[in-house]
């Protein structure tokens, strides 16, 4: 039987023992970074292209009045969309919330009045 050996390298505490103790697990092994922004990588060229395609639909958002389209149909899940992109050719993670940049999805766990309240907005 292989074990698994990932916690190697790290101050034991109760986190080893309960089912969930996060916080004793960052208290025992959370090391505060105190340097600058030295050890930071340039963005690269495609980073540059696809922050000026979020700046340029964050400027169409709120000259529309701040939302540029909303999914009315499809409540909000992990799964409810597929994947979306900027630019799919320049994208290393697929992270967008729908299937397309700036949609917004329909949460309504508030309520469904103030949800529809949000959109006539």
């Amino acid at each position: 039987m292989i074990q698994y050996k990932g916690w190697e390298g790290f101050v034991p505490g109760k986190w080893c023992n309960d089912a969930v103790d996060v916080r004793d697990f960052i208290q025992r092994n959370y090391t505060p970074y105190e340097g600058d922004e030295k050890f930071l990588a340039p963005a690269t060229e495609a980073t540059k292209k696809l922050w000026d395609i979020i700046c340029d639909l964050s400027k169409k958002e709120r000259e529309a009045g701040g939302v540029l389209n909303a999914d009315t149909k499809i409540v909000s899940t992990l799964t409810s969309h597929g994947a979306g992109y900027f630019d799919k050719d320049l994208e290393q993670i697929v992270g967008l919330q729908t299937d397309e940049p700036f949609k917004r999805s329909l949460q309504p766990f508030c309520g469904i009045r103030m949800s529809e309240g949000d959109l006539e907005m």
